[in-house]
């Protein structure tokens, strides 16, 4: 069935059409909402769980000026924004602080692929190099960045779901790159001294 088809089954009340649109989109917004609450993992499944029942409620106002996809990363978008707002004054604790739920006091682990230790310990430092960026990169900036260069999508396309003007989402990606570049050249650098 295609999408348009989903859409109106879905205004009508049809459950198992809006179903298959969250089967379509769900690990976008998934991955949307993991990269953009970094180092706040139960605020991103909340955003990603909202996300689909604030789509299935409003799914009637939908009216196809934008594609579905573009709506429903507006909504996740918004619902971060809100997330974030609200946390603002909150102390945060930093993703490399955070601590797995089945262990007590045992340091976050990544999977690892790598059979050979070297690597498997770089590649640790660099995901935890890169969450902790990430975590630290400014909200505004970390939606921009996600969207362009975690999910790939075009500047016209996150101008629209973050209701920005397309050179203000290109100085936004410019300016979350030139913060992350800065971020790891210190780090590398007091590696290497």
């Amino acid at each position: 069935m295609k999408e348009a088809e989903l859409i109106e089954k879905s205004k009508a009340g049809d459950v198992e059409a809006f179903s298959q649109l969250i089967r379509n989109y769900e690990n976008k917004i998934f991955s949307l909402a993991h990269h953009v609450c970094a180092g706040m993992p139960s605020d991103a499944e909340d955003v990603y769980q909202e996300t689909f029942l604030s789509a299935f409620k409003n799914i009637k106002g939908f009216k196809n000026r934008s594609n579905l996809g573009t709506w429903l990363y507006r909504i996740a978008a918004n619902l971060c924004w809100v997330r974030f707002r609200k946390k603002k004054r909150e102390p945060v604790v930093s993703f490399l602080e955070r601590r797995r739920p089945d262990e007590e006091g045992g340091p976050l682990e990544f999977k690892d692929w790598f059979p050979n230790p070297e690597e498997a310990s770089r590649k640790k430092e660099l995901q935890e190099a890169v969450a902790k960026a990430l975590a630290d990169l400014p909200a505004d900036y970390r939606l921009v960045l996600t969207l362009r260069d975690i999910e790939g999508l075009s500047a016209e396309e996150t101008a629209k779901i973050l209701k920005l003007s397309v050179p203000a989402v290109k100085s936004r990606l410019h300016r979350g790159r030139m913060f992350l570049r800065e971020r790891f050249e210190l780090e590398f650098k007091e590696k290497v001294s």
